[in-house]
């Protein structure tokens, strides 16, 4: 394996992110919208004040970044949360809008037009995350757009200095229900193509946030009433295809399943065989503490952040300590990296 060169910036910051094991046990809240609708329907429109949205944020992060790697918040609602994250645990900040245009064909990307890669650094941040929605099958104008703006969006983080963590959520213009077993059967060629892509030299991307490659819901043994999609040793062969398709680090994220199915998925990949090298756990560690919050406030909230919370975090590292793949041996490990400063770099 030829040496990996990776600059000082990206690479302190990788390490920033990661734990002692060189695995980046983070959690994710950077939801915006959909964060509100969540605070609106457990409180009630008669009690909902978006203050409340900033608190829970806020406590989210400030009692579970003692256990976590790293953070993934947004600055629009998550400020507060950015403010009051544990020191030792590094953060990512969300790059993209939200949302996409419904009225322009093809789901397209775009940043925060008043931010920068070198405007989040001086903000703190260790990483820039950005979501993309991504169809292999789209048109070759729809993707030619996009394959443009990730390699502006890699360019852009080489000259800042800053990992970028790109997260392709995959879709099908036919099946527009990501949730049926219809797309569960497509979902897996989709997932792997869009790895396949991604990782190119050329994008530069550092890490991809990825979905599992299957609907685990529709998985033998997994599915409950559910129909079976795919056999327990089909689905473990998709979770190796996907990762093999990577030739840099990829983590999944939790994509809104309950907490127990993605402890499921991550113990399955990693059984499978599958290298990924951490997770961003968004709902599936916090999502029943919206409720604790709407019934009890900021000490309800307290209360189960630091039992439940805390376990379903600790549950989580206890599977990544086990399965998970350290970042830098991706590379091939510590002694196949070459770190240069970007000052130097040819």
């Amino acid at each position: 394996m030829s040496k990996k060169r990776i600059s000082r910036g990206k690479f302190n910051h990788m390490q920033q992110l990661s734990n002692a094991n060189g695995v980046i046990a983070a959690l994710a809240i950077d939801q915006r919208g959909s964060m509100v609708k969540m605070m609106q329907s457990a409180v009630g429109p008669d009690r909902y004040n978006i203050d409340m949205v900033y608190e829970f944020k806020e406590l989210v992060s400030q009692e579970l970044t003692k256990y976590v790697s790293a953070i993934l918040l947004d600055e629009e609602y998550g400020f507060k949360g950015i403010e009051k994250k544990n020191r030792d645990a590094g953060l990512l900040m969300s790059y993209e809008k939200t949302g996409y245009d419904a009225n322009t064909p093809g789901r397209l990307p775009d940043v925060i037009p008043e931010d920068s890669l070198q405007r989040l650094l001086k903000k703190g941040a260790d990483a820039a995350k950005v979501l993309v929605y991504y169809n292999p099958e789209d048109s070759q104008d729809i993707l030619d757009k996009k394959h443009a703006f990730l390699e502006r969006l890699g360019d852009e983080a080489r000259a800042a200095d800053i990992p970028v963590f790109v997260e392709p959520i995959v879709y099908d213009n036919e099946i527009t229900n990501d949730k049926s077993p219809e797309f569960a059967k497509i979902k897996p060629e989709k997932v792997i193509k869009t790895i396949k892509e991604f990782t190119k030299d050329h994008y530069h991307i550092d890490v991809l946030k990825v979905e599992v490659p299957v609907a685990f819901n529709y998985v033998e043994g997994f599915n409950e009433r559910n129909p079976v999609i795919y056999t327990q040793k089909q689905a473990a062969n998709y979770f190796k295809q996907a990762s093999d398709a990577a030739t840099r680090p990829f983590i999944y994220l939790s994509a809104g399943v309950p907490t127990k199915t993605f402890q499921q998925e991550l113990i399955f990949a990693g059984e499978a065989g599958a290298r990924y090298s951490g997770i961003l756990g968004g709902r599936a560690t916090w999502f029943e503490g919206v409720d604790a919050y709407a019934k009890g406030g900021r000490d309800g909230l307290i209360r189960w952040l630091d039992s439940v919370g805390h376990e379903n975090v600790e549950q989580l590292n206890k599977i990544l300590k086990q399965y998970a793949t350290p970042w830098y041996d991706i590379y091939g490990g510590f002694e196949n990296i070459e770190v240069f400063d970007i000052n130097l770099a040819d």
